[in-house]
């Protein structure tokens, strides 16, 4: 893909890897969208980026998605590519989480993309080209005790991307997976600070990542694996 006069919606992009994307293809000469909860990020966002396009959407909220979608297609026809970026990453102890918060993360970072996906699916296939980019996490590849259920719904966010590349073969839309490691996204941060294991891990800038992915899309390179994900890939197959 060019990446070069596209429409493009990213999820979660008021803040981390979402919004160095949105920065990095606006100026490629993009049209970017950008979703978020929190409507201050939002506009604090278009006050950095006059040109950017904002809509707030929770993607754990079902008729949210389906308001986003008929607002964001009426006024961008042609949009014709998806970011799934938004997501969430918390320190759970099984042994005294609520029981009402512990399904948090895989309703944000699992079920968002999938409920996103089906909703805009019939809109970007009618573009003569498009695409559908899920940001997982090199997290999916091994087991991460301190945020367990992040690493579960990124897992899962893996095998659905590869089971949805292989069902949309052939049509129009190309499916890509970019699985980060530790940057210096805000996102890290919400795990336990005082993790050893955690802190020793190398950290990856965000802008570094970015332009991997870019580079990698336009490419047409479907599994993006920047920095050390393709170690934590490998590792994944031997860890016990």
């Amino acid at each position: 893909m060019e990446l070069k006069t596209d429409t493009i919606l990213i999820t979660g992009g008021s803040s981390g890897i979402g919004l160095e994307m949105a920065k990095q293809l606006i100026s490629l000469g993009n049209t970017v969208i950008i979703t978020g909860r929190d409507i201050s990020k939002l506009e604090l966002t278009k006050k950095e980026l006059p040109s950017i396009h904002i809509y707030q959407c929770d993607v754990s909220d079902s008729q949210a998605i389906c308001e986003l979608h008929a607002k964001v297609t009426a006024d961008f026809p042609k949009l014709n590519i998806l970011i799934n970026n938004a997501g969430i990453m918390r320190a759970v102890d099984f042994n005294d989480t609520e029981y009402d918060k512990i399904c948090d993360e895989v309703d944000i970072n699992l079920n968002g993309p999938i409920r996103m996906v089906q909703q805009f699916l019939p809109h970007l296939k009618k573009q003569p080209e498009s695409a559908i980019v899920n940001v997982s996490s090199g997290l999916a590849f091994i087991t991460f005790p301190t945020a367990p259920i992040y690493s579960a719904a990124k897992a899962g966010l893996h095998a659905y991307t590869k089971s949805l590349r292989l069902q949309l073969k052939n049509t129009s839309v190309k499916v890509f997976e970019l699985a980060p490691p530790k940057t210096s996204a805000p996102l890290i941060n919400r795990a336990n600070p005082n993790d050893e294991k955690n802190n020793r891990m190398p950290t990856m800038e965000v802008p570094k990542v970015v332009a991997v992915a870019i580079d990698s899309i336009k490419r047409d390179k479907f599994e993006i694996l920047p920095g050390l994900s393709k170690m934590l890939k490998l590792a994944g197959r031997f860890q016990l």
